[in-house]
C-alpha cells in the first residue's frame, strides 16, 4: 500500500491510495487474526484437557475431532425396584460424527438411541456440565426432553471418588498415560434420587430411589470386557459394588486389567491392577463369577445373567459396535477383610455386560 500526492489545482492536493497492496495486506491481517485465534483456542483446549486430568467426570474431548468418543452412564432404580433405567449421553467423533443419548428401560425391556448433531453438544470447561440438545446432565442432576421421555431428577448424597493429586480417578496413574484405548471414571458410587420422569405419558416416580453414575472416553471400548454394578442388596446398611475386567492394549502388547470397588457407607475399598491385587474370572452357563483379593481382603461376586438390551458401543470413535446390557441381573456377594468386616448379601437390579470374547479374560 502506498500514497500518491497529485496537484488538482494551485491550492488543493489530492491524496490517492493505491489498491495494489491494500487488499493483500488486509488478507494477511485477517489470516494473522485467524491464526492467532486458532492458537489461542488450541492453548485453551490444552489447558482444559490438563484440568480434566484431575476432574475425570468432566468432558475430555476438547480439540479432538476424530477417532474419539465420550459417554456418561446414569443408572436409575426406583425405591420399590420395579423401575430400572439407564441414561447414556455422549458424543461420537468418527466417520459419522454426532451426539447421542441412549436409554435402557429395564422394566419394559426396550432401548432407544436418540441422535443429535454435534453442534447440539455443549460442555463446560470448568466441571461436569453437559448439554445434548435440550437435555442437561451433571453430577447432581439430569433433565430430559426427549420425544419418548421427559423430566428432571435430582441426586443427593452423592459418593464421588476421593481423588488425590497422583490418583485423580479410579484408574490411578494410568490416568496420565496419553495412549490408553479407553479411560474409565467414577462419578458417584451411590446416591439418592428425587424426581419424576414421564415416559410415553406414563409417570415414573424415582423419589427415594438409588442411583449410580460413571463414564468412559477414548477411541474404542476394549476388545473384550466384563462389567457389573449393583447398589440394591439385602444388606442392612448402604452397599454398592462395581467390577470391571478388560483386555487392554499396551505398547506393542496387551494385558488384562481389572478394577473392583465396594462401598459400605463408610469405606471405599478398591481392588485393581495398579495396587497389586489379584483377579480370577469364571464363566458359567448363566453366571459370571469374579474373585478379587489382596493381602488384606477378598471380594467374590456371582453375577447372574438376565435378559438385556443391545447398546451401541464405540469402535475408533464410531458407535458401530454392539453389546448386550442387562440392568435386571442379580448378585450373590461375599466380602471379608482382616479388620473384621464380613458381608454376605444378595443384590438385584444389577447392571451386567460381557462384551467381545470374554473367554480370553479367564485365568488372567
Amino acid at each position: 500500500m502506498f500514497f500518491k500526492l497529485t496537484r488538482k489545482n494551485s491550492q488543493i492536493y489530492r491524496i490517492t491510495v493505491s489498491k495494489v497492496f491494500f487488499y493483500p495486506t488486509l488478507t494477511y491481517l485477517n489470516r494473522f487474526i485467524r491464526y492467532q485465534n486458532l492458537l489461542e483456542l488450541l492453548i485453551l483446549d490444552m489447558i482444559t484437557r490438563i484440568r480434566a486430568l484431575w476432574k475425570p467426570e468432566m468432558y475430555h474431548g476438547w480439540g479432538r475431532n476424530r477417532a474419539f468418543f465420550e459417554g456418561w452412564y446414569f443408572k436409575l432404580i426406583s425405591a420399590d425396584t420395579t423401575e430400572a433405567m439407564a441414561i447414556i449421553p455422549g458424543i461420537s467423533l468418527g466417520d459419522d460424527p454426532h451426539a447421542f443419548i441412549q436409554v435402557i428401560d429395564g422394566a419394559k425391556g426396550s432401548g432407544h438411541y436418540f441422535r443429535f448433531d454435534t453442534t447440539q453438544f455443549r460442555a463446560s470447561r470448568k466441571g461436569f456440565e453437559v448439554e445434548v440438545g435440550n437435555n442437561r446432565f451433571s453430577r447432581r442432576s439430569l433433565h430430559l426432553d426427549l420425544p419418548d421421555i421427559q423430566g428432571t431428577l435430582q441426586f443427593t448424597q452423592t459418593t464421588p471418588w476421593p481423588g488425590t493429586f497422583l490418583r485423580p480417578g479410579v484408574m490411578g496413574w494410568y490416568s496420565f498415560v496419553p495412549f490408553m484405548q479407553c479411560y474409565h471414571g467414577l462419578i458417584s458410587m451411590d446416591h439418592r434420587i428425587q424426581g419424576t420422569l414421564v415416559s410415553r405419558k406414563t409417570s415414573i416416580d424415582f423419589s427415594g430411589g438409588s442411583g449410580y453414575s460413571e463414564k468412559d472416553w477414548g477411541s474404542s471400548f476394549p476388545k473384550s470386557w466384563i462389567w457389573t454394578q449393583c447398589n440394591h442388596y439385602d444388606h442392612r446398611g448402604p452397599l454398592s459394588v462395581m467390577a470391571s475386567i478388560a483386555h487392554i492394549p499396551w505398547l506393542s502388547g496387551a494385558f488384562v486389567g481389572f478394577l473392583a470397588l465396594i462401598w459400605d457407607g463408610h469405606t471405599l475399598k478398591i481392588f485393581t491392577t495398579y495396587t497389586g491385587a489379584k483377579c480370577k474370572v469364571k464363566l458359567e452357563d448363566k453366571d459370571i463369577v469374579l474373585d478379587f483379593s489382596d493381602k488384606s481382603s477378598h471380594l467374590s461376586i456371582r453375577a447372574q445373567k438376565r435378559d438385556g438390551i443391545d447398546l451401541a458401543s464405540p469402535i475408533k470413535g464410531n458407535m458401530v459396535g454392539r453389546v448386550n446390557e442387562s440392568i435386571k441381573a442379580e448378585h450373590i456377594l461375599s466380602f471379608r477383610s482382616d479388620n473384621g468386616i464380613e458381608i454376605k448379601a444378595r443384590g438385584k437390579c444389577a447392571g451386567l455386560e460381557a462384551g467381545g470374547n470374554a473367554q480370553e479374560l479367564i485365568g488372567k
